[in-house]
């Protein structure tokens, strides 16, 4: 996958993402490759049937949208909620396991001094290395392994669990966090998250802090027209946290 250079943005919410390699063609039109190089941050060009576009620089938010899935991903609801409870920031080092597609890890190097990344599946790690190098996040490492056999981290901010079993993964989590960091695990069923929750209320290092889902219901805002569009987020996991408070 190409690196995206910039985004050419319409009036009416359309966005397009130029590579550098080519001329831009969209359903508007077209805009040589050289408009586009030459253009400053914020400047207005016009496609051949006049249809004008703002361009802007590329952020890291526009190119994860665009990296590769395989396993489904842990959408961006999920993360920012992961975040803000656990207050991982530039100083943070985070193990994660079940390392799926990369979604949940990717987003939090971006953030992160250090995170390690674990799964058992080769087709899922070269996906994440693929995505490792189209977001150019040279803290993420990529391993293989059974967090379920424990690692060898130590001294982590967070610990994030993305498994079918996560109980079986306590042990690990508890031997990699320093006190006060955090465990969350993520499920898509109830049975998962109590069977979780029974396992960490048997841990003397762990305290189990809550459960949660999140929605999100988008908007259509057409001057006083205005309604939750058709489709919409509804359930997609529960989050479980814990803190680890003694070792």
């Amino acid at each position: 996958m190409e690196d995206i250079k910039r985004i050419l943005l319409t009036a009416d919410g359309h966005r397009f993402y130029y590579r550098g390699n080519a001329d831009l063609h969209t359903k508007f039109g077209f805009i040589k490759k050289e408009e586009i190089e030459a253009a400053l941050p914020g400047s207005v060009l016009k496609t051949n049937m006049n249809k004008e576009m703002v361009v802007i620089e590329s952020s890291f938010i526009d190119k994860y949208g665009r990296i590769k899935r395989g396993a489904q991903i842990i959408p961006r609801k999920d993360v920012g909620h992961i975040i803000m409870e656990t207050g991982i920031n530039h100083k943070s080092k985070v193990v994660d396991a079940g390392a799926g597609s990369g979604g949940l890890c990717c987003a939090l190097a971006n953030i992160c001094k250090e995170v390690v990344t674990y799964d058992i599946r080769d087709d899922f790690l070269e996906i994440v290395k693929h995505n490792k190098e189209f977001l150019a996040l040279k803290n993420l490492k990529v391993k293989k392994g059974d967090i379920y056999k424990g690692v060898k981290d130590t001294d982590a901010d967070l610990v994030t669990l993305d498994l079918p079993e996560p109980w079986l993964a306590i042990k690990a989590a508890e031997d990699a966090l320093k006190v006060g960091g955090f465990v969350v695990s993520y499920s898509p069923t109830i049975p998962q998250v109590m069977d979780f929750v029974a396992a960490l209320k048997k841990s003397e290092k762990l305290i189990f802090l809550k459960t949660v889902e999140i929605s999100e219901r988008e908007w259509d805002v057409e001057d006083r027209k205005v309604r939750p569009k058709s489709q919409s987020i509804g359930h997609s996991g529960f989050m479980t946290f814990a803190r680890k408070v003694r070792n």
